[in-house]
């Protein structure tokens, strides 16, 4: 049947937008690198393109089946070079960043190289698709001792010039993997066709080297791995000069600080830790369970180091009313402690912004139109959540949040955000009820399968967090003594005791009320079903790591 080009002026999609934040990007306070538009690599000096020119468009698969576009970077500064095209879904508004290089070392061996020649991964123009032309996607073949780090899409079948792009030495580079899925033909990352995915360095943390360059992989049958023939930069300087100041920290939480609702039927608030402590939380020794000790409004007198080795943890008050009083929280006293983390070779700054809650509520359970409550199970003391500001240092702009939901969490797009009606950048974050799973959208978000699962209702109130009040920078490798990291983030045990109600009585108290319990039981996440108290932000896998 051959394919679908059509020449008719077509329907308008998300992508035909260029997203912008809501508000300019502010100008941030002076200091060195950070926010210069150019990054030095160690020889190779890097700068973020955000406007494009389209080469082609597919108006069908993908995500939505609404298509993507592949673009070329335009504008591109003298002296730098292209290293790929970018590619993005159809279904959202163009929000790209892409990478362009720059050969500024002094060894003879140049650190950016044209390709030998390219290959033809994949062609539509034989397939049963509606795009605005036929698309071409080619790999460039790098000389001996350089990687590419993207491919070239064109509409026509004759081979690109070897002079649209450059490869790079190998020790510039490092291993990428794939992440999220850009398009097939199919509908669906099962079809074993033709697919293009976004990709990232397979090493991410604090101090992985690997750069982040925004261009994608094309892959024509068979599955994915990690061993891909498409490189990430690498910050072979890793000296953080692109990582923002404390004054520009500060301008940024500011700038961009979400808003967090709690919901309106919620009764244990978030709180600070400091109020926590001086409302009565108490240390408990394993042995010396009768002398509990209370805490000093700093954790000055909580054990610093070690491991989460079950020797001690954090509870509520002992007397009764206290303890209720306790638990529930005080949301004005709230205080967002923020970790500042490079990231992709100290080219973007993560801002993982901790919040604290006494006590964490009792899960309800979704059984197709019947609501369950679940007695005490979902319940512990202490709990801690995050969200993640990521900000490019090229001009410290918002690209993305993390939102925490329990023991996972998601990465939403700039783009995609719900930010705050006026001219500001900053986001809204949603608080499920009892659990506090946060959420970049109100409404009911069901964790589990098809129907049965447990309930996060996340909605306004007029309780409201601004995480740009009264927050505090508790922790930042690379500001070294600038940042004094208080007593109770050391503090590395439970913030609460281990579970102590018997989960089979629990259960079983449900089911003569709710013979259905039986059914969702398999169903329930495993976190619900008895779990140690919760530790701190310190001990989390994404302290040192990336979010996911």
């Amino acid at each position: 049947m051959g394919n679908q080009t059509f020449s008719k002026k077509k329907e308008t999609l998300p992508i035909d937008t260029m997203f912008n934040l809501p508000a300019n990007i502010p100008v941030w306070p002076q200091g060195d690198g950070f926010a210069n538009g150019i990054i030095d690599l160690g020889g190779l000096k890097v700068s973020q393109i955000s406007t494009f020119n389209k080469v082609w468009t597919t108006l069908q698969g993908g995500s939505d089946n609404a298509g993507a576009t592949f673009f070329e970077p335009k504008g591109i500064p003298e002296g730098f070079f292209m290293l790929g095209c970018y590619s993005q879904p159809n279904n959202k508004s163009l929000f790209g960043r892409i990478l362009v290089a720059k050969d500024d070392s002094s060894v003879e061996n140049e650190a950016l190289k044209k390709p030998l020649d390219y290959t033809l991964i994949w062609t539509s123009k034989s397939q049963n698709i509606k795009q605005d032309n036929d698309g071409y996607v080619w790999l460039p073949t790098p000389p001996n001792g350089y990687k590419a780090l993207g491919h070239v899409v064109t509409i026509t079948p004759e081979k690109p010039s070897l002079d649209k792009i450059r490869c790079v030495r190998s020790d510039f580079t490092d291993q990428c993997e794939t992440s999220s899925w850009i398009w097939g033909p199919g509908k669906s990352t099962d079809d074993k066709g033709f697919n293009v995915f976004d990709i990232r360095p397979s090493n991410r943390g604090i101090q992985a080297p690997g750069v982040l360059v925004g261009t994608f992989f094309a892959q024509d049958g068979g599955t994915t791995t990690s061993s891909i023939p498409i490189a990430c930069l690498k910050n072979t300087n890793l000296n953080f000069s692109s990582m923002p100041n404390i004054n520009q920290i500060e301008a940024l939480v500011k700038a961009y600080s979400p808003i967090m609702y709690l919901h309106p039927n919620e009764k244990y608030q978030s709180s600070s830790v400091n109020w926590y402590f001086t409302n009565g939380a108490l240390l408990y020794k394993k042995g010396e369970e009768s002398n509990p000790v209370p805490i000093d409004p700093t954790g000055s007198n909580l054990p610093q180091g070690g491991n989460n080795d079950g020797a001690y943890w954090l509870d509520l008050p002992i007397d009764k009313a206290n303890k209720e009083r306790v638990k529930k929280g005080d949301f004005k006293s709230t205080q967002v402690y923020i970790h500042v983390k490079p990231m992709f070779g100290g080219t973007f700054t993560d801002l993982a912004m901790w919040v604290f809650y006494p006590f964490n509520g009792p899960a309800i359970a979704k059984f197709g139109l019947i609501d369950i409550p679940l007695g005490k199970i979902g319940e512990h003391v202490g709990d801690w959540e995050h969200v993640t500001l990521r900000i490019s240092n090229f001009d410290g702009g918002l690209k993305k949040v993390y939102f925490s939901q329990h023991s996972s969490g998601q990465w939403v797009e700039a783009s995609e955000l719900e930010f705050q009606s006026g001219n500001n950048n900053k986001p809204a974050t949603y608080s499920s009820l009892n659990g506090h799973a946060m959420y970049p959208k109100a409404g009911l978000v069901l964790q589990g399968v098809s129907e049965i699962g447990i309930r996060n209702d996340a909605a306004k109130s007029n309780m409201v967090v601004d995480f740009g009040v009264g927050f505090e920078i508790v922790s930042g490798d690379y500001l070294g003594s600038e940042i004094i990291e208080p007593p109770w983030l050391n503090y590395l045990r439970q913030w609460g005791p281990n579970i102590s109600y018997d989960l089979a009585e629990e259960l079983n108290k449900l089911e003569k009320v709710f013979p259905v319990v039986k059914k969702i039981e398999s169903s329930l996440p495993n976190e619900l079903l008895g779990e140690e108290g919760p530790t701190g932000p310190k001990v989390k896998r994404n302290w040192s790591g990336d979010e996911s």
